[in-house]
Order: structure tokens, then sequence, then C-alpha cells
């Protein structure tokens, strides 16, 4: 098994909408992938509640049964996009992938 674990920290704003819009519509849109995507296995979706500097914004906890689920994962088309519209709102992002 392969855990994925990616952390987002959103830009004030972005895309028509402020910091608070966007996570909102970054947190739907990763929870609708599950239904669309048949390699995830797990999915969580949790949102920051403490104000700090270092803090993020949303993170994103999944697991998949091989890295080939998870590089079939990346590259499914809804995957990309939302890609595209993280890479829009998102001021940085940080990724940790490893075996369980």
């Amino acid at each position: 098994m392969i855990k994925h674990i990616v952390m987002f920290k959103l830009k004030e704003w972005a895309e028509g909408g402020d910091r608070s819009t966007n996570i909102k519509a970054l947190k739907a849109k990763l929870e609708a992938l599950p239904a669309q995507i048949g390699e995830i296995k797990s999915f969580e979706v949790g949102l920051n509640f403490i104000e700090a500097n270092v803090a993020y914004d949303l993170v994103l906890v999944s697991e998949f049964e091989s890295k080939e689920a998870l590089y079939r994962y990346q590259k499914h088309p809804e995957h990309l996009q939302l890609a595209n519209f993280v890479g829009k709102v998102c001021e940085s992002r940080i990724v940790v992938d490893y075996v369980l």
C-alpha cells in the first residue's frame, strides 16, 4: 500500500475568490475524486483550524494499492483538472508518498 499526503497553502486571492472560498472549493473538488477514480482506496480531506504562519490550510491523506495505482490516479483526467485549479489557487504545497 502507498500513503499519499498533500498539504495545501492557498493564496489570499485567486480565480475570483478569497482564500476561504477557494479552500471550500478545493475541499469539494477533492472529495469528489473517489467517486470518479477507482484507484483510490482511502481518501480523507481535512481543514486546518490553527492560525499560524507555518500552518497549511488543507490536507489530503489517501491510500493506493501500489505505486502504479498512484501514478494512474495522478494521470487521470479528473485529477489533472483538479491539478490545474490547484496551480491557480495555491501559494505552496507539500507532498509525501511512502510505502506502508
